[in-house]
C-alpha cells in the first residue's frame, strides 16, 4: 500500500508532536479546608470533627461537648503538644522507648486475624463445656531432628496405630510396651485425670476434644515427640467450686506414728465441728498458716488445679455449708467446707478472658502462621539461597548447647551481603548472625545443628516480616495512624503537664500560701457536726456497738491462737513460735491493730512462771518486727483460773483497734445482724440520719426507712474558714488551673492560633 506524501507528513508530524511538546499536567487535587492553625501547622476540619465525634462526650455521656467548647480544648491540647515538641520532649530516649511500646500494643489486634481469633474464641468455649479423660503413647523426636530421624518415628508410630487398629495389639499393652512417657506408660498411657480446655498443646486438646470416646487419633506432634491419643471418657464440665479446708500435714518423712496422730487429729476436729464453728475449729487445729485464721478459704478452682482426692471432694459437695469426712492425700488430712459452686459462665461473660487464653497460649503459633501466611502473600520476599546455605554451615554443635560464638570478621563472601530482601528493605547476614547470637537456647536432646540453624532463619525471617508490616500498618491502616497520633500526644501531654503544672503546684509552697491568703473566704467550713452514727436493723447489735466504743482502743472479739505450755515451762516451742509469727503477720496486715498479750499460770504453778512466759512472748513477736507500742502486756499469774488447768497454762491474744472501721467489721462477722459505723464532721444536710434527728450535741435515736439509728454529736463545730493545711487539697488544684492559665497564654503568644470561623460556622450548623 502506497502513502501520498501529506499522509505521511502529517503522521510524521504527529509523531514528533507527541514526543517532544510537554504533556498538560493534572489539575493538582483540591487542598482540604483548614479549620485551625497553630504555629504555622494546619488542623484540617476532617482531622478536627473526627476527633470531636469521638471525644465530644464528658464523663458525663448525656451532656455532649459543644463545637465551640471542643474547640478551645482541642487547640489546648495541641498548643501544649507542640509546646513539649519545641521543648525536644519527643526526642528524648525515654519518650521515644515508651511509645515505641504504646504503638508495639496498638498494633497487636492489627498483627492478627480477628476472624479466626474469634473462631478460636468460640470453639474454646464449646469445649470448656466438657471435660475429658485420655491414654496416651509417645515416641520421643526433637523438634530440631533432622528429618530422615523425623520421618522413622512417624513412620514407626503409624505403624503402631496400624497395629492397633487391626487389634494385633490393644492401646494399653501398647502403651506399656512401647511409650517413652515414663508416667503413663506403666499405667497403659492413662493420664489418670479429666482435662479441662487450654490445659495441654492446641493439637492434643483439638484431638482429645475431637475424638469420640474409645477411637485413636492420628499421629500428633508436639515438642517432645509424636502421640497416639485415645479418649477414655468424657463427662460436662464441673465448673468452679469455692471452699474452706482445715489441713493436718503429714511431711513425707513422718513416722508411723506420726501418721496415726495426724489422723487422730483430723477425726477430732471433724467431732469438734458438730458442736464448734467452723471458724474456731479451723483456726485451732488447720496447719496452713496462711489461711487458719481466716477460716481456712480457698481461693476458686476448677478442674486439674488440685490433687485429684482433694479436687474430687470438694466437687463431690451438693450444698453450700455441707462439710466432708477427714479425707487423705498427699500433703495429708483434709476435710472441706463447701462455699459456693458455679456453674461455667455464658459465652458472654467467659469471652475476654477465653481471648486473652487464645493469644497466649499454643493458640497462637495458628494465629501467628496465619499472619505469617497472609504477609508472604502481601510482601516480595527475595532470599539468596547460596548466601543462606553459607550463613547457615557456620553453626556447629556448640549452637545446641546455646554456646555458639559469632566469630568476626566474617569472610568477604558473607560480610554484609544481603540474606533476603523484603519489598526494598534489605537484611544482612551479620544482622542475621547477631540474633542468633543474642537469642539462642539450648536446643532439645537429639537435635541437629543444621535444623536448628533452618529454625532460627526461618524464625528470623518472619520476624523481620511482621517488622516491616508493623512499620506500614500507618500507611495501610487511618485509623491506626489516628490512634498512634492521639496516643504521642497523650503522652507528650502529660509529660509536659507534669513538668509544667503538676510538679510546680505540688513543690511551689509560697505559691500556694499566697494563692490561700489571698482567696481565704473562698475556703470554708460551713457549721458541721462532730458525730459517730450506728445504723442497724439489729437492736442488740447496736447496743453491743455502742458499749465497744465506750473506750478505745476497741475489742474486736477476735483472738489468735492460745499458746499452751508444759508444767511450769517457759521455753517457746517450734508451734509456739508459728503462732506468735501469725500473730505478727495480722498486725502487719492491720494498722490499727493492737494486740493484749496475756499470760497466765498452773495451780502448781509459781506466778513468775507466767512472768517468763510473757516476756518471752513479748521478745519473739519484737523480734518479728512488732512495735512494743502495739502490745498490751498482762500478767495474770493465777487470777481467774478456768476448770481445765492445761488451759491455765497458756498465753493468750486479744486484738483490740483504735479504728471504728475495723470494729464495724468484727461485729459484721458474728453474723447476728449488719451494723454500719460512720463518724467524722457532716454539714447539714449531707446524712439522711442527722437530717433526721435534732442539731445539737448529745445522743439521740432516729429511725429512717425502718432501720435504727444511735447518733452521738460530740459538738456543733461553728463556720469557719480552713485553715492552710485543711484547704491545700483546694488550693493546689486551684493553683493547678492558675499555672495552666498563664502558661496557655505564653503558649498562644509563642505560636499563635487561628480559627477558621467559616469552617467552624459549617460544623456547628
Amino acid at each position: 500500500m502506497k502513502y501520498s506524501y501529506f499522509v505521511v507528513a502529517a503522521l510524521i508530524l504527529g509523531i514528533t508532536a507527541c514526543t517532544t511538546s510537554k504533556p498538560t499536567p493534572p489539575p493538582p487535587p483540591p487542598s482540604e479546608p483548614t479549620i485551625l492553625t497553630i504555629g504555622g501547622k494546619k488542623i484540617t476540619t476532617d482531622e478536627f470533627f473526627q476527633s470531636f465525634t469521638k471525644n465530644q462526650f464528658s464523663d458525663d455521656t448525656t451532656k455532649p461537648t459543644g463545637i465551640s467548647e471542643y474547640l478551645q480544648l482541642y487547640t489546648n491540647l495541641k498548643l501544649k503538644v507542640l509546646g513539649a515538641q519545641s521543648a525536644g520532649l519527643d526526642t528524648a530516649a525515654s519518650f521515644r522507648e515508651e511509645m515505641a511500646s504504646y504503638r508495639q500494643q496498638l498494633a497487636q489486634p492489627y498483627l492478627m486475624d480477628k476472624a479466626l481469633v474469634d473462631n478460636l474464641v468460640a470453639e474454646a468455649y464449646e469445649r470448656m463445656k466438657q471435660e475429658v479423660r485420655i491414654s496416651h503413647i509417645m515416641l520421643p523426636v526433637s523438634p530440631d531432628a533432622l528429618p530422615a530421624d523425623t520421618l522413622s518415628v512417624y513412620r514407626a508410630i503409624s505403624e503402631l496405630r496400624g497395629r492397633i487398629i487391626q487389634k494385633e495389639i490393644d492401646f494399653e499393652s501398647a502403651a506399656k510396651q512401647y511409650s517413652k512417657d515414663p508416667i503413663s506408660s506403666p499405667k497403659g498411657g492413662d493420664l489418670e485425670s479429666y482435662f479441662p480446655v487450654f490445659k495441654t498443646i492446641y493439637p492434643f486438646e483439638t484431638a482429645a476434644f475431637t475424638l469420640p470416646v474409645g477411637q485413636i487419633s492420628n499421629p500428633v506432634r508436639s515438642r517432645a515427640g509424636y502421640h497416639l491419643i485415645k479418649v477414655l471418657e468424657r463427662r460436662p464440665a464441673r465448673g468452679k467450686v469455692q471452699v474452706a479446708h482445715i489441713l493436718v500435714s503429714v511431711s513425707s518423712s513422718a513416722t508411723e506414728a506420726g501418721k496415726i496422730a495426724a489422723k487422730a487429729k483430723a477425726e477430732k476436729a471433724a467431732a469438734l465441728l458438730q458442736q464448734e464453728a467452723w471458724e474456731i475449729v479451723c483456726r485451732d487445729y488447720s496447719d496452713d498458716a496462711t489461711t487458719k485464721n481466716e477460716g481456712g478459704v480457698l481461693r476458686e478452682f476448677g478442674p486439674s488445679e488440685m490433687v485429684p482426692e482433694f479436687e474430687n471432694t470438694a466437687f463431690s459437695l451438693k450444698n453450700v455449708g455441707d462439710i466432708s469426712a477427714p479425707f487423705q492425700s498427699n500433703y495429708g488430712w483434709h476435710i472441706v467446707k463447701l462455699l459456693s459452686k458455679k456453674p461455667i459462665e455464658s459465652f458472654a461473660e467467659a469471652a475476654p478472658q477465653i481471648r486473652q487464653k487464645v493469644t497466649t497460649d499454643s493458640r497462637s503459633e495458628v494465629i501467628q502462621q496465619a499472619l505469617i501466611k497472609k504477609l508472604r502473600a502481601s510482601y516480595k520476599i527475595t532470599e539468596a539461597e547460596p548466601i543462606r546455605e553459607a550463613a547457615l554451615a557456620k553453626f556447629d554443635s556448640s549452637i545446641l548447647n546455646g554456646q555458639w560464638k559469632f566469630i568476626e570478621p566474617l569472610s568477604a563472601t558473607l560480610d554484609k551481603k544481603e540474606l533476603f530482601r523484603i519489598d526494598n528493605e534489605s537484611f544482612l547476614v551479620n544482622q542475621f548472625l547477631e540474633y542468633v547470637r543474642d537469642f539462642q537456647r539450648p536446643a532439645a536432646p537429639n537435635s541437629s545443628p543444621l535444623v536448628v540453624g533452618q529454625r532460627y532463619y526461618r524464625t528470623y525471617l518472619e520476624k523481620k516480616l511482621i517488622e516491616v508490616e508493623e512499620k506500614n500498618l500507618d500507611k495501610k491502616y487511618p485509623e491506626f495512624k489516628a490512634l498512634v497520633t492521639e496516643m504521642n500526644d497523650g503522652l507528650l501531654f502529660s509529660q509536659t503537664m507534669e513538668a509544667n503544672v503538676w510538679q510546680p503546684s505540688l513543690s511551689d509552697t509560697l505559691g500556694q500560701r499566697k494563692l490561700w491568703e489571698q482567696n481565704k473566704q473562698k475556703y470554708q467550713y460551713p457549721e458541721r457536726a462532730l458525730a459517730t452514727i450506728l445504723v442497724s436493723d439489729s437492736d442488740s447489735l447496736l447496743k453491743r456497738a455502742q458499749e465497744s466504743l465506750k473506750s478505745a482502743p476497741y475489742q474486736l472479739r477476735r483472738k489468735g491462737t492460745d499458746l499452751i505450755f508444759d508444767p511450769k515451762s517457759t521455753i517457746l516451742t517450734e508451734k509456739h513460735r508459728e503462732a506468735l509469727v501469725d500473730v505478727a503477720m495480722t498486725l502487719m496486715n492491720n494498722e490499727n491493730y493492737v494486740v493484749e498479750v496475756s499470760s497466765f499460770a498452773g495451780s502448781e504453778e509459781a506466778d513468775s512462771v507466767s512472768a517468763a512466759r510473757l516476756k518471752n512472748a513479748i521478745k519473739a513477736l519484737s523480734g518479728d518486727g512488732v512495735s512494743l507500742t502495739r502490745i498490751i502486756e498482762k500478767d495474770n499469774g493465777k487470777y481467774k483460773p478456768v476448770v481445765a488447768d492445761t488451759r491455765n497454762r497458756r498465753i493468750s491474744f486479744q486484738y483490740f483497734s483504735s479504728s471504728k472501721k475495723d470494729l464495724e467489721k468484727a461485729l459484721n462477722a458474728q453474723k447476728t445482724g449488719v451494723i454500719s459505723i460512720t463518724d467524722g464532721a457532716f454539714a447539714k444536710g449531707a446524712n439522711a440520719y442527722l437530717n433526721a434527728g435534732r442539731w445539737e450535741a448529745g445522743m439521740q435515736q432516729v429511725n429512717v426507712n425502718g432501720k435504727k439509728a444511735v447518733i452521738n454529736i460530740e459538738k456543733i463545730e461553728p463556720a469557719r474558714i480552713k485553715t492552710f493545711n485543711e484547704a491545700r487539697g483546694a488550693v493546689i488544684n486551684d493553683f493547678q488551673k492558675q499555672l495552666e492559665t498563664n502558661w496557655l497564654n505564653q503558649l498562644r503568644q509563642k505560636f499563635g492560633v487561628q480559627v477558621n470561623e467559616e469552617e467552624l460556622r459549617k460544623l456547628s450548623k
